[in-house]
C-alpha cells in the first residue's frame, strides 16, 4: 500500500504540472491513494475553485486539503459543503463550512483517514491545534476506524510541526507539513512507526519566492513599487512524500521525499 502526498499547488504552473504528470507517476510507482494540498491552486496563487477541484480529481487525486487560504475564493464556502473530498483545517473556529476529516476508500479498497490541521503560530487564529489533535485521537483509532491515517499539518514553524509529528507517532501512518512551500530534508519513520516530514514543499515554479513572482516579491521586501503578489509561471517542480504502509499495523514501513521536474533536481 502506497500513499502519495503532494505539497501546496501554486497557480497555473503547479496545476499544469500535476495535470500532465500525476497519472503517469501513479502508474509508475503503483500509488494507491493521493492527497494534494490545493489551497494556492487558483490563478492568483490563493484559494481554489470548483473547477480546479474537478480537474485535480480527474487526474488521480483522491482528497484535496487546504489551509489558511481556503476561503480566498468565495465559491469554496459553498462547494466544500457538496464536495466531501475537499477538506479545510479541522481546528477552524466552528461553525465553519465543510469538514476537516474524512474517511475515504483507496484504489485497493482500503480505508484511508485524512485529517487536515492548521498551526497556531504566525497563522490566522484558530482553535488550539494540540487540543484538537488530542480530542481527535480520543475519538478515532488506527486499524479500528480506518486502515491508515494521513495528517496534513498546515503550519508556519518547524517546532510546532515536529511536536505534532511526535504527538501522533504510532497513531498515524503519515504526518506531513505543508504551507512553507520549501521541502525539508528530514523524511523518516519515527520511533513508534509514523512516517514524518516537516514540510512537503510545493508544486510550483521554484524560480520564484515560494511560488510567487521573484522580482515583485523582492520589490515588496525592499518597500519599492510593487503590485499584489502573483505566481511565477515557469515549469513547476512537484514536491511531496511517498509512504509505503504496513497493511497489518497501518503504520509506515518507509517514507521518501518525492521531487520531480522544474528547477529542483529530480530525485525521482
Amino acid at each position: 500500500m502506497k500513499i502519495l502526498f503532494l505539497g501546496d499547488v501554486v497557480g497555473v504552473s503547479g496545476r499544469s504540472m500535476i495535470l500532465k504528470n500525476l497519472l503517469p507517476k501513479i502508474n509508475d510507482d503503483k500509488i494507491d491513494f493521493v492527497v494534494v494540498n490545493g489551497e494556492n491552486a487558483a490563478d492568483t496563487g490563493v484559494g481554489l475553485t470548483e473547477e480546479i477541484c474537478r480537474d485535480l480529481f480527474n487526474c488521480g487525486v483522491d482528497v484535496v486539503t487546504t489551509g489558511n487560504h481556503v476561503w480566498d475564493q468565495k465559491e469554496t464556502m459553498t462547494h466544500i459543503e457538496k464536495e466531501k473530498r475537499l477538506l479545510r483545517p479541522k481546528n477552524l473556529f466552528e461553525p465553519s463550512p465543510g469538514k476537516g476529516f474524512g474517511i475515504f476508500k483507496a484504489k485497493n479498497g482500503m480505508r484511508v483517514g485524512v485529517l487536515n490541521l492548521m498551526g497556531n503560530v504566525f497563522m490566522k487564529k484558530c482553535e488550539d491545534v494540540f487540543e484538537a489533535a488530542e480530542k481527535f485521537m480520543k475519538k478515532y483509532k488506527l486499524k479500528e476506524d480506518y486502515d491508515f491515517l494521513l495528517v496534513d499539518f498546515h503550519g508556519e514553524i518547524t517546532s510546532e510541526k515536529g511536536a505534532i509529528g511526535h504527538l501522533f507517532d504510532g497513531k498515524a501512518t503519515l504526518v506531513v507539513g505543508s504551507h512553507t512551500h520549501i521541502p525539508t530534508n528530514d523524511a523518516r519513520v519515527l520511533k513508534a512507526g509514523t512516517a514524518y516530514q516537516t514540510d512537503a514543499g510545493m508544486c510550483g515554479d521554484y524560480d520564484s519566492v515560494i511560488g510567487m513572482n521573484k522580482e515583485n516579491s523582492i520589490n515588496r521586501f525592499l518597500k519599492k513599487k510593487s503590485i499584489k503578489h502573483f505566481p511565477a509561471t515557469g515549469e513547476a517542480s512537484l514536491c511531496g512524500v511517498i509512504v509505503e504502509c504496513d497493511i497489518e499495523t497501518g503504520l509506515a514501513r518507509n517514507v521518501k521525499s518525492f521531487i520531480y521536474g522544474g528547477e529542483l533536481k529530480n530525485s525521482h
